[in-house]
């Protein structure tokens, strides 16, 4: 299974961001979008890239939905 995880833009290069979630840091490029991203946005990132920008109320719902899935499956 693939998954794309939200995560916040703290610094944005000429190719790349440093996004963020949950204290954990990542570089991902920038090459699949076309519109900017600046820092604060949201981007799905899988693989190393930026493959979506989304909004703050899709990211919260995401990760609150994969976390519950995670907590659900440390309990199994």
């Amino acid at each position: 299974m693939c998954l794309g995880v939200p995560m916040q833009v703290i610094n944005v290069g000429d190719e790349t961001v440093i996004a963020e979630i949950d204290g954990v840091r990542c570089e991902a490029s920038l090459l699949m979008l076309s519109d900017p991203v600046t820092v604060g946005a949201y981007v799905l990132v899988h693989a190393g890239f930026a493959i979506a920008r989304i909004d703050a109320d899709e990211a919260e719902e995401t990760l609150r939905l994969m976390r519950e899935a995670f907590d659900d499956e440390g309990s199994a």
